[in-house]
């Protein structure tokens, strides 16, 4: 099969469940609202509460307003899948799907190691802390966890837009660049370095230096008081959870992606996959919602007034 006839890709992970299918279709759907409520919920508690102005929680609001940009690229045509017999995606719609996926991944990985150099500097340079990370430093930061990934999965994309194909059969649920470029005809050299360029900048680097950045943190933490490790301990569990779950939610897509899917149980094949793009989005904003006592007390408070005004 040739480039110019491949109008579609046919996603063939998706298991037959039969009538299970509409109570899949039901957990998944309300896992979808509790993402988009908890997440909105967080960026409208740091946006209006001006307590709440500091970077560490503009940062949190970033990381749910990533959260929100990847869930709404992936669930909407997720959903369809699930009620749907054929599960064939248009050319453009697959490539806007991972346009979508791939940025949102490097940048929550980009956005975290930007909240780990905030808690490094407010840990181990406390006195300096609001001189370094200003509001036009948290701007920068800000601008540069979009910008980055945006250009690696731009040019990335690009490559493989043009690569010719001779099939369309993608073991995925949605959409990936690694799976296109194993349909290629023809070598994916460029491909497969460009590809490695964007892991290193985008994943390795970022996954060095938040571990820089705590290992220097317990070097502090080992010579202070216990009300100062307990008030680090707080404020870091939360990044540290995030971080280990993203970490090891791009280690199984990247496995997967290079393992032969038909050689996998076709239901643990489904939960990895799903865990990438369910699971980071789904802590976000429970994990910092409930470990945060600041966020977790302006939550409250923002539910009550509604209640007061219904």
């Amino acid at each position: 099969m040739e480039n110019d006839t491949v109008f579609h890709f046919n996603l063939t992970m998706y298991v037959n469940i039969g009538f299970y299918r509409y109570p899949a279709f039901v957990v998944c759907l309300l896992l979808f609202a509790i993402i988009l409520l908890a997440n909105l919920a967080i960026i409208l508690v740091v946006s209006l509460e001006r307590t709440l102005h500091e970077p560490m929680y503009l940062f949190i609001a970033l990381l749910s307003v990533n959260s929100l940009y990847g869930s709404t690229g992936f669930f909407p045509r997720f959903l369809m899948d699930l009620l749907s017999d054929t599960h064939l995606i248009s050319r453009p719609a697959c490539f806007t799907q991972i346009y979508i996926i791939y940025t949102y991944a490097f940048q929550e990985m980009t956005i975290l190691s930007i909240m780990a150099y905030d808690r490094y500097v407010a840990v181990c340079d406390p006195l300096h802390h609001h001189n370094k990370v200003t509001a036009k430093t948290v701007c920068r930061l800000a601008a540069f966890a979009w910008m980055c990934p945006a250009f690696s999965t731009g040019l990335g994309l690009y490559l493989a837009i043009k690569l010719p194909l001779c099939g369309n059969k993608l073991q995925k649920i949605y959409c990936a660049i690694w799976n296109i470029a194993k349909l290629s005809c023809v070598s994916t050299s460029t491909n497969n370095v460009v590809g490695i360029l964007a892991s290193v900048i985008n994943v390795i680097l970022p996954l060095i230096y938040v571990l820089y950045t705590y290992f220097r943190i317990i070097l502090v933490c080992r010579k202070s008081s216990t009300e100062f490790k307990s008030k680090v301990f707080q404020t870091c569990l939360p990044h540290t959870i995030l971080f280990v779950s993203l970490s090891f939610s791009i280690f199984c897509d990247i496995a997967l992606s290079r393992l032969n899917v038909e050689n996998l149980n076709p239901l643990f094949a489904l939960i990895l996959s799903l865990e990438f793009v369910l699971i980071p989005p789904l802590l976000n904003p429970l994990i910092y919602g409930l470990k945060l006592p600041e966020i977790q007390r302006n939550i409250f408070k923002m539910l009550s007034f509604l209640n007061f005004q219904i």
